[in-house]
């Protein structure tokens, strides 16, 4: 029988108990799941959260595979003894939630909401907004949730043009990479999505620099990572106008401190981390079928590569 180790926590345990052994079950699978991890030469497969036990993955040496319940890994690559392959956690509820996140914040900045919604005055304006067609929108970050909210806010209309540190090809999307295509993407770009991994190339990806090419008035949405922005060159960019309103779903330090100036401005939305949440019983599905993978000796799914940290 295979032994899972349950690393991902004491307050997840009782959700995912029943719903592994029954996607395991669907398989054709039967496992030995723990959140105690007795004798790690015994384990087969781990599965991983942020909050859960810190590993000595060197110990782990019968381990097959890591794989993680959240989509970001950036808290786990990189750490001392990880030579087990890795899998992040990409699933169709996850994929929706922040489809529906992404689709519906640029709504909201692209239609004017927030004028009509908070009108104490009672002021009649009759302007009325532009056409989807007409809002280009910039979407930074091409992987699986970057691709499935670039194709959301296409289907309604918008222009998007996609970006990714590297060249990638996708039917239907005009993409641009590099720093030359970093600069062309943002320089027309109305709303702008950012969807991209905690790297170090990533790190303050949008710093003052950057920010500058924006057109007056641009609308950020981040629901990535905190990371991304460079949180002093955003404000001061709200302060000049030269961005209109920041919704911020992410931030350097989680819950974002009483004390930050996000919480007070006018034109920041902070949301907290909600864009995409992993749905415990497509999660333990998606889990249950790497690990037939892994017995099968089939590719992993959703596989990270340790040297891009994604």
């Amino acid at each position: 029988m295979l032994t899972v180790f349950f690393a991902a926590g004491q307050q997840l345990w009782p959700t995912y108990r029943s719903l592994l052994q029954a996607a395991l079950a669907d398989q054709g699978m039967t496992a030995e799941i723990s959140p105690h991890c007795a004798d790690p030469s015994l384990v087969d497969y781990i599965i991983h959260a942020p909050g859960g036990a810190a590993l000595n993955f060197a110990s782990f040496t019968r381990c097959k595979a890591v794989l993680s319940l959240w989509a970001g890994v950036e808290k786990i690559v990189g750490t001392p003894g990880l030579t087990q392959p890795l899998c992040r956690m990409v699933n169709p509820e996850l994929t929706a939630g922040m489809v529906e996140w992404v689709v519906g914040h640029a709504l909201r900045h692209h239609l004017g909401m927030d004028r009509h919604i908070v009108n104490p005055d009672r002021h009649w304006d009759p302007t009325c907004p532009p056409l989807a067609r007409d809002r280009p929108v910039a979407m930074l970050g091409l992987g699986a949730l970057g691709q499935a909210c670039a194709r959301g806010l296409h289907s309604i209309g918008f222009p998007v043009t996609g970006w990714s540190r590297t060249a990638k090809q996708i039917d239907g999307l005009a993409t641009q990479h590099g720093e030359a295509g970093l600069e062309a993407t943002l320089r027309k770009a109305q709303i702008v999505v950012l969807l991209l991994p905690r790297t170090p190339e990533t790190e303050n990806l949008l710093n003052a620099r950057r920010l500058a090419w924006l057109p007056q008035g641009a609308i950020i949405l981040n629901p990535g990572r905190g990371h991304l922005m460079d949180d002093q060159a955003l404000l001061d960019a709200l302060e000049t106008g030269a961005v209109g309103h920041a919704t911020l779903d992410v931030f350097r330090t989680e819950p974002l401190p009483q004390d930050h100036p996000f919480w007070g401005h006018p034109r920041v939305t902070v949301t907290p981390h909600v864009a995409a949440e992993t749905r415990p019983e497509s999660a333990a599905k998606v889990i249950a079928e790497n690990i037939r993978r892994g017995e099968a000796a089939a590719p992993f799914l959703y596989l990270v590569d340790s040297g891009r940290g994604y």
